[in-house]
């Protein structure tokens, strides 16, 4: 009799914790179910490999909850133990963790976290740095998407799937962190232009006067139209032969680079961040921030620099100037 009885007990306890199992895996289905997870870029900028604290990649994250009935989660209070981001590049190639997040999961710890409930049609937000999560080291176009894990990391194979986002890193818009510029230095009559993109011309224009690279310089500018700028300039320019417009490009060459004239398209910053591009087929326009140290203080300018197609090249034929003061 008393063996049977403590049969029973023991069967009742096992059928208590396959209960208590069954229900917790039909809550965390119910969670996948009825929560929609979605992804944004939060404040979108520029992009650049590298620091995430100087340049970061800030990812809008959204969980609602889509069913009838209540949902509840965890989250953790450091994030890197409820989400985790895919990115590939185009050629499917996946990007590595960051090693600051394979050393926070692999070290003993005492995860904190809260339980949040949400009722129908209700959401939950938050914003995370992309690159606290993966290594972002070269320009490429990348896809992103998140993966929210209900019951923290420590639950990986149980799992809510974000949309994708298509992420730009662009090069490096300092001189210090731009290595080279695809044109030859030893002798002018080697420089050819390449079919890259307005920012990209822009950006090099930009370098190759911070390194006194004339010839670079005026790789992309298109010096006939620069000259015309001037009316007067521009009328004199009409009124000559073939040989005197010449003449004319290669004196408005000169003067640039004795800065006598235009010397705000020849002007050296300290650093840019180019800020805006836009473009068609044909025409397009780069915003530039530029920085010039001048001792005591340092002066801001806007600098929107229109640029046009040629046979497949884009060409820097005007550019206006914007005085943002000083800091």
């Amino acid at each position: 009799m008393k063996k049977t009885f403590v049969g029973i007990i023991t069967s009742l306890a096992v059928l208590a914790q396959i209960c208590a199992v069954e229900s917790t895996l039909r809550a965390e289905e119910k969670a996948a179910e009825n929560a929609k997870v979605s992804i944004k870029f939060y404040d979108k900028s520029m992009y650049y490999p590298g620091n995430g604290d100087d340049n970061p990649v800030n990812i809008h994250i959204t969980i609602k909850n889509t069913g009838a009935e209540t949902l509840r989660f965890k989250l953790a209070d450091d994030r890197r133990f409820s989400i985790d981001f895919d990115a590939v590049d185009v050629k499917n190639s996946k990007l590595e963790e960051n090693s600051s997040l394979l050393k926070k999961r692999t070290t003993n710890q005492t995860v904190y976290f809260r339980e949040i409930a949400l009722e129908a049609g209700e959401e939950y937000s938050f914003v995370e740095n992309l690159k606290d999560f993966i290594n972002i080291n070269n320009a490429s176009i990348y896809y992103i998407n998140m993966k929210f894990y209900p019951e923290l990391y420590s639950n990986r194979y149980e799992y809510i799937t974000s949309n994708r986002l298509s992420l730009e890193i662009r090069p490096s818009s300092t001189a210090a962190s731009s290595t080279e510029i695809p044109v030859a230095v030893a002798s002018a009559a080697i420089l050819q232009p390449e079919a890259i993109s307005p920012d990209k011309v822009v950006e090099q224009t930009i370098i190759a006067r911070q390194r006194s690279l004339w010839d670079q310089y005026f790789l992309y500018m298109d010096v006939e139209e620069m000259l015309k700028r001037d009316p007067a300039r521009s009328r004199r320019y009409n009124a000559e032969s073939a040989d005197g417009r010449n003449k004319q490009i290669l004196a408005f060459k000169s003067s640039l680079k004795q800065t006598r004239i235009e010397s705000d398209i020849v002007a050296i910053p300290d650093r840019f961040e180019i800020e805006n591009t836009t473009y068609s087929q044909t025409d397009g326009s780069v915003k530039v921030l530029e920085y010039f140290n001048n001792g005591t203080f340092t002066e801001k300018k806007r600098y929107t620099y229109y640029v046009r197609q040629r046979d497949g090249i884009w060409y820097i034929y005007n550019y206006i100037v914007d005085n943002l003061g000083t800091e």
